[in-house]
């Protein structure tokens, strides 16, 4: 099974990603259970909370080409560990305080989203990506997508858990033991040594050449896009299903339910996805995925609320979750080459993060307006439409540079 990792280099910097994104994102996935918490403690508002997580949306986006420039330069290692001293001030000022108004906010939004630019997705991924060939590429990043949807699923089960044995704050200080773990795990995501599947002319390629290539190529264009719906969709559901079952007269163990069996799901959905990338057309594996992400939402807001239909919502979207990275950071690398990755799909990923953003604030915004989530449920689904549309006409074809004369 694990015959496509070649050599010792390579099976460091993929463990050592694992562990990295099962913290970050795991940790990530975890705050929406706070609401009600934050709520009562600190008396924050649905469109506090969502503006918060909003805000952190867009500096994860922000700060994720520039962590991964830092992580093309000079090491993915130094980029995730800067990242996790980030993320540790960002849980301490919350718990600590103060941490209320725009305390919440720069404790929340701000930092903790500058630290997930570095941690979560982004430079683990790509960085793992860069020691692995075209071939198998995509299996090896579903295998760190994977080790999220581990997160995914251990952490909403440890965190409602002591949510309510201990309080938030002790909750909260609880991460700072997982964040100190993830500064150890970031040592180990070592550099690689050379540029796999490149050419003279790759090796040479300047930054800003890599930046000007990659804007004038529909296909990047296309596939920012398509990423911009994947982080509505996403952060959508790990935001406001918590508030969204309170709406329907379930109680907090179902949201709870619905984010664990995502979790657990994603890892089946994560690695079956990285496999079918090996055989098929990334393009088309988005489509389909965008598509049925439609249908998932669809048998879920229109039908009516029980523990099955959150049972099926859980894993069905947990199927689709995160399997939209493998594809598309595989796709990234294919066409550009790895020299730049992290800091091509970085600025894929901040597309990413303009959509979570809307997600998370217009979800509380409607919400607190029209006392319903149905309108940011219509857009998720409309956007699938989208996003299925959107990919077709991409050309995976590896770009084939010249020399440049001196």
């Amino acid at each position: 099974m694990f015959k496509f990792i070649s050599n010792k280099s390579a099976l460091i910097v993929l463990i050592s990603a694992c562990t990295i994104i099962l913290i970050s994102m795991g940790l990530r996935q975890t705050f929406g259970l706070f609401f009600k918490a934050f709520e009562e403690g600190i008396g924050c508002t649905r469109t506090e909370f969502g503006l918060a997580i909003g805000i952190q949306m867009l500096f994860w986006g922000f700060f994720a080409p520039l962590f991964g420039l830092l992580a093309d330069k000079f090491g993915g290692n130094k980029a995730v560990f800067l990242g996790f001293i980030i993320f540790g001030l960002g849980i301490y000022m919350l718990y600590a305080g103060p941490n209320t108004g725009i305390f919440f906010q720069i404790s929340l939004g701000v930092l903790v989203g500058i630290a997930l630019g570095a941690t979560a997705i982004g430079v683990p991924v790509s960085e793992v990506g860069k020691h692995f060939p075209n071939e198998t590429r995509t299996l090896a990043t579903g295998f760190v997508t994977c080790a999220a949807s581990v997160g995914y699923f251990l952490s909403p089960l440890f965190t409602q858990y002591s949510l309510g044995i201990v309080g938030w704050e002790q909750t909260l200080k609880y991460f700072m033991y997982f964040i100190a773990f993830g500064l150890v795990a970031s040592l180990f995501l070592l550099p690689t040594r050379t540029v796999i599947n490149s050419t003279k002319a790759d090796r040479d390629q300047t930054f800003s050449a890599a930046i000007k290539e990659a804007f004038s190529h529909k296909g990047y264009i296309l596939l920012v896009l398509g990423f911009f719906v994947c982080g509505f969709q996403i952060t959508l559901v790990g935001t406001h299903i918590p508030g969204y079952m309170q709406e329907r007269g379930m109680d907090g163990w179902s949201a709870t339910i619905i984010l664990a069996l995502i979790g657990l799901f994603n890892i089946f959905g994560t690695l079956g996805i990285g496999y079918l990338g090996t055989k098929y057309r990334k393009k088309n594996l988005l489509s389909i995925l965008y598509a049925l992400r439609a249908i998932s939402i669809c048998i879920f807001i229109f039908s009516p609320p029980s523990l099955v239909n959150s049972i099926i919502f859980g894993i069905t979207f947990g199927l689709l979750w995160l399997s939209t990275v493998p594809p598309t950071n595989g796709i990234v690398a294919q066409i550009f080459g790895t020299k730049y990755l992290s800091t091509l799909f970085g600025i894929v990923f901040l597309c990413h993060q303009f959509g979570a953003f809307l997600g998370a604030y217009l979800g509380g915004y409607f919400y607190d307006l029209y006392g319903s989530y149905d309108l940011a449920w219509y857009i998720a689904i409309a956007l699938s439409i989208f996003a299925t549309l959107v990919h077709y006409p991409i050309n995976e074809e590896p770009l084939k540079r010249k020399l440049q004369e001196v």
